[in-house]
């Protein structure tokens, strides 16, 4: 007798599913985390979602004082060491790795969370922008990975913050959608790679979240109402998903032992019309794209910060988010930003 196709799938992923449920959820307890980017945004409430869940962690960043600052908001001791570095730096990614092991004994989960994000026209745009994105979000993970993979075969874990510019093309951020497609395609391909070495790999692909974090991000083009735009969205409840929330779902992902993770309702939607429906999505995108502001007169970069009005400075939300996740005060030049 000839068994259809369509039940061999059906079959095939019915058993995966349930080999999915029935495998035990990884236990964080005592794990040694390293957090790239991880002195405020994302990564700080990061790690505190980690430390919530038992583990130890490393906060690598470029600035020693907002390590610090980072370092006293946790308030957690010795569970907490931070160590200065830049991801586009190879030996600082190695040096990263060798201060976690020390301070910890060990590295039991990589999570490639610093990025950078820069607005404006592709018309203002140059090739080094482009380089500086992939430099960060695609060979920033890249590197922390080989560095980090003699400690985490054998049952580590590794955790990829792409967003959901990895897998719908955003107008303004074409740079950063470039990098972040890549760092997708990173997660997919080495989730794959690495599985027979005993490491697990997971992608997550949030949407716009309240960090706090578009005050460093580089402008170009028309700059106040480009950062205005960018800044108010992030901010909106509507939109923007609670960074600590995220976090929590960032975290389940990776303790699911899950390829992929849609983070925010938000993103799910626009990934799953694209997927379903791409013209249609492209059209859209295609009329959203007129509404933006158009290309500056200059090719000039300016932080958002230095560009901010009075009623988008005022937004309370706004400003909750940079007080809370160590942004004000803090190191800029666009990284760390997720």
């Amino acid at each position: 007798m000839r068994i259809p196709k369509r039940l061999l799938v059906l079959g095939a992923a019915g058993a995966l599913a349930a080999r999915r449920a029935l495998k035990a959820p990884y236990d964080l307890s005592g794990k040694a985390v390293l957090i790239t980017g991880g002195s405020r945004g994302l990564g700080l409430a990061l790690a505190q979602e980690f430390l919530n869940r038992g583990a130890r962690v490393t906060l690598m960043a470029r600035t020693e004082a907002d390590l610090k600052r980072a370092q006293a908001r946790l308030n957690a001791g010795d569970r907490v060491s931070t160590v200065t570095g830049n991801v586009a730096v190879p030996e600082d990614a190695a040096r990263a790795v060798q201060a976690t092991v020390q301070a910890h004994g060990r590295l039991d989960v990589l999570v490639n969370n610093a990025g950078i994000i820069q607005l404006g026209p592709v018309a203002n745009a140059t090739e080094e922008d482009f380089r500086t994105a992939m430099e960060v979000n695609a060979f920033g993970p890249l590197r922390l990975i080989r560095a980090a993979l003699p400690h985490l075969r054998g049952g580590g874990r590794v955790l990829i913050v792409s967003s959901l510019g990895g897998k719908v093309a955003i107008p303004h951020l074409t740079p950063y959608v470039m990098s972040k497609f890549a760092s997708a395609g990173l997660g997919q391909a080495l989730r794959a790679e690495l599985a027979p070495e005993g490491v697990s790999v997971t992608t997550v692909l949030p949407g716009l979240m309240r960090t706090g974090s578009p005050m460093h991000a580089p402008v170009k083009g028309q700059y106040t109402k480009e950062y205005a735009l960018f800044a108010n969205l992030a901010a909106s409840p509507l939109l923007s998903l609670d960074a600590h929330e995220a976090a929590r779902r960032i975290v389940n992902a990776l303790v699911r032992g899950d390829v992929e993770a849609m983070i925010g309702g938000p993103a799910l939607l626009l990934r799953t019309a694209q997927a379903l429906a791409p013209q249609l999505t492209a059209d859209l995108l295609r009329l959203g794209h007129r509404a933006l502001p158009g290309p500056g007169s200059s090719d000039g970069m300016v932080e958002g910060r230095a560009v901010e009005s009075a009623l988008t400075r005022a937004n309370p939300i706004k400003r909750g988010a940079e007080e809370e996740f160590n942004q004000r005060g803090s190191h800029g030049a666009g990284t760390d930003l997720n």
